[in-house]
């Protein structure tokens, strides 16, 4: 089975930037948090619904690998995708691209599932189920070339 990826675009915004006209390094987790939710949103059980079922996910480790700066107006694509969906945690890979097609960042976030106290909790099985055709086993954005 070919693997899914969750595609979502953003339009960089003049408040993304930096005064040189570049996006702020730390805006990149915002945007991948944006996908993230639309992903879920996307799988048909958003982040708030999981959560009235007492089940959250905090990030608990990110690498941002920088490729090219992102400018305003750029239209940026986030493909989101999984590497592990087992047990407590879940491993989403990220490459953002854009108008062009130049990669302009690959990024990794690790979460764990819990409950509203932090406590750790198992994915459901109807989450992995809905999440399985976007695990794919072997990281795909590599660390170095």
């Amino acid at each position: 089975m070919a693997l899914s990826i969750h595609r979502h675009q953003h339009r960089v915004t003049y408040a993304d930037c930096t005064v040189g006209n570049h996006v702020y390094h730390g805006r990149y987790l915002e945007l991948l948090e944006a996908a993230r939710g639309e992903f879920f949103r996307h799988l048909g059980v958003t982040f708030l619904d999981w959560q009235n079922r007492q089940l959250i996910f905090p990030v608990v480790e990110c690498r941002l690998r920088f490729r090219t700066p992102a400018r305003y107006d750029d239209v940026l694509t986030i493909d989101t995708w999984l590497s592990e969906a087992r047990k407590v945690r879940l491993i989403f890979c990220y490459r953002l691209a854009n108008q062009n097609g130049q990669r302009v960042l690959d990024a990794e976030t690790v979460h764990l599932a819990t409950n509203l106290e932090d406590k750790m909790t198992r994915l459901p099985a109807e989450l992995l189920g809905r999440l399985a055709p976007y695990v794919q086993a072997a990281e795909v954005a590599p660390r170095s070339e």
